[in-house]
């Protein structure tokens, strides 16, 4: 994996987290909306619309460097629209950073030829 690829799924990564937040505090605002006077609605969805569209312009900027399968791709983007998605995705673009790093080591090493 080269350094641009490896940036480009960090920057997902990084954005997914809080995304997936701003969206449960967006809900509970909508929410309170409706049951008190508190009304944060237009402030926290401004800020998850400005997440959200980093979330969506990082995910194709991965997608496009890292060349995965169409179902790979789609998957990511559904976890953008659920309201704890996020938080999986990060989980997992982990793991699979972590798993690439290992992949690495192993043929920089000669254990596998992979």
């Amino acid at each position: 994996m080269d350094i641009k690829t490896a940036t480009a799924i960090r920057r997902l990564r990084l954005v997914s987290a809080p995304e997936a937040v701003s969206f449960l505090i967006l809900l509970v605002c909508s929410v309170l909306k409706r049951t008190t006077d508190f009304n944060a609605v237009p402030v926290m969805g401004a800020i998850h619309g400005v997440l959200f569209i980093l979330y969506v312009i990082f995910w194709a900027d991965a997608w496009n460097r890292t060349k995965w399968p169409l179902k790979t791709g789609l998957f990511y983007f559904v976890l953008s629209v659920l309201p704890t998605g996020g938080f999986f995705a990060e989980r997992r673009l982990k793991r699979a950073a972590e798993d690439e790093v290992i992949a690495a080591r192993a043929r920089k090493e000669g254990v596998v030829n992979a």
